[in-house]
């Protein structure tokens, strides 16, 4: 087992959608990556609890019901002249899913489409950068497909 620090991730962004949801649909893609990010918050699906309480005997069934592919939050110092976080912008205006990536240190990698729902600008105070997040809710791709996990090489 490998254990890593954060450092030297990266997240990129596509307008495009890929033409499969698997590793060669999305490696087809030309992604531009986001600049000055700090943190990628944490990511990946979460199924709904359902229950039921039969009269009988008082238990409580458990079960999985549909499944929410996740949200991701990320903070980065506001550029706006790198064109990663231009793209962002865009798609923040735009009612249609983006392609994201995800590559960590061991270079793992990350696929998923994602609504970009907000892109706000936080100035802060004298001592602090400027800074921007990016708030997604991924999506399901094609047949229910939702994030793409690729090993390091």
């Amino acid at each position: 087992m490998a254990i890593n620090t954060s450092a030297t991730s990266r997240i990129s962004i596509s307008a495009s959608l890929p033409a499969t949801y698997d590793s060669a649909g999305y490696g087809a893609l030309s992604f531009t990556e986001i600049k000055g990010v700090e943190s990628i918050g944490a990511f990946g699906a979460e199924d709904n609890l359902v229950t039921f309480n039969p009269l009988a005997d008082r238990t409580t069934l458990k079960f999985k019901g549909s499944r929410n592919i996740g949200t991701l939050a990320l903070a980065m110092a506001l550029d706006n002249d790198d064109a990663g976080q231009d793209l962002a912008r865009t798609a923040s205006d735009s009612l249609n899913p983006v392609s994201f990536k995800v590559v960590t240190a061991d270079g793992s990698i990350y696929y998923f489409i994602a609504l970009v729902m907000n892109n706000p600008v936080e100035i802060g105070s004298v001592d602090q950068v400027t800074m921007s997040s990016l708030n997604l809710e991924l999506t399901a791709g094609t047949g229910g497909v939702g994030i793409v996990y690729v090993a390091a090489p």
